[in-house]
């Protein structure tokens, strides 16, 4: 029996890392298997609700209530409002005819208001559907455009790209993480045939400025003027015109809400330690005071700069360089919630693309899976263990990335394509 099952296990390591487990049937059976749950799951989540609450007393799409909410005070020419939360939370309530629905913050730069706007001239639902299907499509495209049509890849990778559970997870919050996912991955696209558009898709992701700390590292390093110039551009445009359109006070208003958003959402939990996956909010729902929490997500921000400037330095694939970058971007903030797990389909399509063209070594498939799999399991790992599993395989990819382009400068390939065949 001793030898049996020393024999499964033998079996089972030797599986999981050559990644033989994970053949493109299974790739796509679990992932019409997962969609298939979520969509049954999602519309017997609206059919159960009342008056566009659901059985918990939140909105659908819940946080987009603030952005709908914002928008509607834009709209009514007083958008300072949106960073007031009392104020806020009122115009939440009003667009749901009163009703005691919870509080939702706005925290973004003035300029993201726009999009506020743009979707509060609809109707709440009809707005919510159209921001997350506008979104959900910039998504796809960009994953689509990153795997190349061969042997029906390209359809495998968005029906994967589909299934990742972060979808689910952002299509029940209401969130952006389709369109953040779709800025950065889109830039890292064009960065080398389109600098500019690289430059210009950037700059408009500074409307989620704490997933901008190490992007301007890798231009630098690597020497993209043309796309940092473009991004500057950008950023300096989107000021301007939210200055013309709605003065000062919205930026004073803007830069007074910060502390609220630092102490009560960030540095108090308010928003729920399982629910945020950084080093930062581990070490404080592990019991840590601020200042051991903001060393440890300093220490590691600071690790990560010095090992993405010598990746982006680097004679390495622009693959790997593109994958690392993804997953540094949500290493390095400390306010990083589940749903922006999004990001992480940008890392795995690129390691992706390099092992596709390279072949994989040992163990990168089966953390590839762990990647793809985890939006699924932090919030409720996290609450029930205390163990921050986003942030665990996060660091793991990352180290992955990192181990795959020293391998590859060494000329050390054992390449194995079971991913790329039917």
């Amino acid at each position: 029996m001793a030898h049996f099952w020393q024999s499964v296990g033998q079996s089972v390591c030797r599986s999981v890392s050559t990644g033989g487990w994970l053949t493109r049937e299974r790739v796509r059976g679990y992932s019409l298997l997962l969609l298939g749950l979520m969509l049954a799951a999602g519309l017997a989540w609206v059919a159960l609700s009342d008056h566009l609450i659901d059985r918990n007393g939140k909105p659908l799409g819940t946080d987009f209530s603030n952005v709908y909410a914002a928008g509607t005070l834009t709209l009514q020419g007083r958008a300072p409002d949106a960073y007031d939360p009392p104020l806020q939370h009122a115009a939440e309530q009003a667009v749901f005819g009163g009703r005691d629905v919870p509080f939702f913050g706005w925290h973004y730069p003035p300029f993201f208001l726009a999009v506020a706007a743009a979707v509060a001239m609809l109707p709440y639902a009809f707005g919510l559907l159209l921001w997350l299907v506008s979104s959900g499509l910039a998504y796809v495209a960009v994953i689509r455009a990153a795997v190349p049509e061969r042997d029906g890849l390209r359809r495998d990778a968005v029906l994967v790209a589909l299934a990742f559970p972060a979808v689910f997870v952002n299509i029940g919050h209401g969130q952006n993480g389709f369109l953040t996912a779709a800025l950065l991955g889109g830039a890292l696209l064009t960065l080398d045939r389109r600098p500019v558009l690289a430059g210009v898709l950037i700059g408009l992701l500074a409307y989620k400025p704490q997933f901008g700390v190490l992007i301007p590292l890798a231009l630098v390093v690597s020497g993209r003027w043309t796309t940092i110039a473009a991004a500057a551009a950008t950023v300096i445009a989107l000021i301007a015109a939210t200055f013309a359109v709605l003065g000062t006070d919205i930026w004073r208003a803007f830069a007074a809400s910060t502390t609220f958003t630092q102490q009560v959402v960030l540095e108090q939990g308010g928003t729920g330690w399982e629910k945020i996956q950084s080093i930062f909010s581990a070490t404080r729902m592990w019991g840590a005071g601020l200042p051991l929490a903001y060393a440890s997500q300093l220490a590691l921000a600071t690790l990560l700069a010095i090992s993405l400037a010598w990746l982006w330095r680097s004679n390495a694939d622009g693959n790997l360089k593109a994958s690392a970058l993804a997953t540094a971007c949500l290493l390095a903030t400390p306010y990083v919630l589940d749903y922006d797990l999004m990001v992480l389909a940008i890392a795995i399509v690129f390691f992706v693309r390099h092992g596709l063209a390279r072949g994989f070594h040992a163990g990168e498939i089966s953390m590839l899976a762990a990647a793809w799999i985890v939006p699924l399991l932090t919030r409720t790992v996290a609450g029930a263990t205390g163990i921050p599993l986003g942030l665990l395989v996060g660091l793991a990819l990352y180290a992955m990335t990192l181990r795959r382009a020293l391998a590859d400068r060494a000329h050390v390939t054992r390449p194995d394509h079971r991913f790329a065949r039917a």
